[in-house]
């Protein structure tokens, strides 16, 4: 069967189409409508000062607690994605925040996409809502995957408030410009033909961790978002080329930690983020032979879980598991290395 080739008055064609397609529809971020509030950190969400609710849990040490953590979802998950961490830390004397960013978990618009700049003011407003609520106490900011672009670009604005330190956990730093020529090209004219659309991740032969159980829960569990809007994929890939696009780490400890199994986001984009980054011997990085992409719910969970409550104690300390890894030239991006 021979090739179709579309040329002169069909490529025109073809073009026109294209044009009138992309001229129906757009792109979408969702604008909370203004309810002027004094923000509020209640023991079960935090109150945003435009109205917004952010559902919150706490884990909460039964003693004094010893560090604050305010630890930020992945895309389509929701504030449960701490659990295991945030038992694990609370046991050791470390208090964990998570709330449902917008447009996920239990917040108004969930499936919506409220554009990063908007995600990176709620964190700025729940780190001053901790560090009044804990004065003194060492205040860690961490994330997970998209929680972990948007602590990344929350830590680096001027104006963000102060952490102790930074924790990002497979971050999510696969931009626009290591994705393959089709891909972006079928990415933006979904998003510019019919961004409201959905679309599953049912049929892609990617796993996100090798804990069936963790699995299971995040399948059983209502909130997580199964059905992804076309507009909201275009949301996430617009913060990842603004994670991707940082080129210094903020001045605080920074704790990266990565899986070598991690089939969401691939090592690729890791080692070339990785490659162009400014860094001090306070920023660190961590890579697991055995770790995926949700590296706190893996079968090997508890080995990362430890490193984590050893990093907040003491940043400058070697880690438990010995997973620590040159930021330089990390094994993980020499042929073969993990």
């Amino acid at each position: 069967m021979n090739p179709v080739r579309l040329t002169g008055p069909g490529l025109r064609w073809l073009a026109l189409t294209l044009g009138v397609l992309a001229g129906c529809a757009s792109p979408r971020v969702l604008m909370h409508p203004v309810h002027p509030t004094p923000p509020l950190l209640a023991p079960d969400h935090i109150l945003a000062e435009d109205g917004m609710r952010l559902p919150l849990t706490l884990w909460r040490p039964q003693a004094e607690a010893r560090a604050v953590v305010l630890a930020l979802h992945g895309f389509n998950d929701r504030r449960a994605a701490f659990d295991e961490l945030g038992e694990f830390l609370a046991a050791r004397g470390v208090a964990v925040y998570a709330y449902d960013q917008r447009g996920f978990g239990a917040t108004a618009g969930a499936g919506g996409w409220y554009g990063h700049a908007r995600l990176i003011a709620d964190v700025h407003l729940s780190l001053r809502l901790l560090r009044d609520r804990h004065p003194g106490l060492p205040l860690i900011l961490a994330g997970e995957s998209m929680g972990a672009a948007i602590a990344l670009l929350s830590a680096i604005e001027p104006a963000a408030p102060a952490v102790d330190g930074l924790v990002l956990l497979a971050p999510a730093v696969w931009s626009r410009a290591s994705m393959p020529w089709y891909q972006r090209g079928l990415l933006w004219l979904a998003a510019h033909t019919f961004p409201g659309a959905t679309v599953s991740p049912r049929g892609l032969s990617i796993r996100p961790t090798d804990n069936e159980a963790a699995l299971k829960k995040l399948r059983e569990d209502a909130q997580v978002i199964k059905q992804t809007r076309v507009e909201a994929l275009w949301g996430l890939a617009d913060l990842m080329d603004a994670a991707t696009a940082v080129t210094r780490l903020p001045p605080a400890p920074t704790q990266i930690l990565y899986g070598a199994r991690d089939e969401v986001i691939r090592r690729g984009p890791v080692c070339a983020w990785l490659a162009g980054l400014a860094h001090g011997p306070q920023h660190r990085l961590a890579v697991y032979p055995q770790g995926w992409h949700l590296l706190t719910r893996d079968l090997q969970a508890e080995v990362v879980l430890r490193d984590l409550s050893a990093w907040i104690g003491e940043p400058s300390a070697p880690l438990p598991s010995g997973a620590e890894q040159s930021l330089t030239a990390p094994a993980l991006c020499s042929a073969g290395g993990a």
